[in-house]
């Protein structure tokens, strides 16, 4: 599958101005890709990757901190494959600049895989955007791999609440465009925020998301990813 062509320069700028301006060529690039539907004649490999920072560290993260980053690919609810990485996160973080930050230590960790996944789910937004690219479109450019984003809460994009039944959803939307879902994946529980990534709208990634949630309110592959790069975080400092 097609990965990201910069012409020449890096998939992951290391400066505020050269991420901006590669969001907004990733916005005019995302409408004219190919929409990824799920297959209908085989088990999805759904995968999800995670990044944790050090433990104990107060506010919002700072460049240089340690990093762990855990990818996964599960099969019919189980793990099929996963790989982890160790590195330092490359940026602060800034809202909207999330790919400054930890763009590429994900994107090493889905490299990692010697399972293909279908598509990837990352705790990141996707259209819902100031320059309508954020880190989980722009990863799927980077792997060539199609996207979707679940989040606690919307980054600009507004909506109503869903009703408290699992599976309903809320539309979100900024300036008009639906960008996401708010989407109830256990009764009574706090919804997720679906977002559009790459290749996957927004309804595709609320049904993808919802099958692959079963008893937590996160769905099992993120929830997978973020266990494992937790556990690596630990095993390094001495905690297990």
């Amino acid at each position: 599958m097609a990965r990201l062509d910069t012409g020449g320069s890096t998939v992951w700028p290391r400066s505020r101005g050269q991420l901006e301006e590669l969001q907004r060529t990733l916005a005019t690039r995302w409408a004219g890709e190919p929409p990824w539907r799920p297959a209908r004649d085989r088990a999805l490999r759904v995968g999800a990757v995670f990044a944790a920072g050090r433990r104990g560290r107060v506010g919002a993260g700072e460049g240089d901190d340690s990093a762990w980053a855990a990818a996964v690919v599960l099969l019919e609810g189980r793990v099929a494959d996963s790989a982890v990485v160790r590195g330092r996160f490359d940026a602060p973080y800034a809202p909207g600049l999330l790919a400054l930050r930890e763009g590429g230590l994900l994107q090493e960790a889905v490299s990692g895989l010697g399972v293909e996944p279908d598509v990837v789910i990352a705790d990141a937004t996707g259209r819902d955007h100031p320059r309508g690219a954020g880190l989980v479109i722009h990863l799927g450019a980077a792997c060539g791999l199609p996207t979707i984003g679940v989040t606690d809460r919307p980054l600009l994009a507004t909506g109503p609440e869903p009703g408290i039944e699992r599976g309903a959803a809320a539309e979100l939307r900024l300036e008009g465009e639906l960008v996401g879902y708010r989407l109830r994946t256990r009764a009574g529980a706090r919804p997720v925020v679906i977002h559009a990534g790459w290749r996957v709208g927004a309804d595709t990634g609320c049904a993808v998301v919802l099958s692959a949630t079963v008893n937590s309110r996160t769905p099992e592959p993120l929830r997978q990813a973020r266990r494992l790069a937790r556990t690596a975080r630990s095993t390094d400092s001495g905690l297990l």
